[in-house]
């Protein structure tokens, strides 16, 4: 089951969809986490909290997934 983020941007960063979705509380965790742990982004590993996302991609992290969507 994927889960729809709603963007109104064209794109949110890798670091900041974390945040929006509350998986870590700071800046500094996110940076840590990803460094060791990393996140899948459309089926790679990702490593990079600047990674750009946009709507149609997905992420998975810590065994949930997201969807980036379009606001309508």
């Amino acid at each position: 089951m994927q889960e729809k983020v709603n963007i109104t941007t064209e794109y949110i960063t890798l670091g900041q969809l974390i945040k929006v979705l509350n998986i870590l509380e700071s800046g500094g965790m996110v940076k840590a986490y990803l460094k060791d742990v990393g996140a899948n982004v459309n089926g790679e590993l990702e490593h990079r909290r600047g990674r750009k996302l946009y709507p149609g991609d997905t992420v998975e992290i810590e065994g949930n997934a997201y969807i980036v969507s379009a606001e309508d």
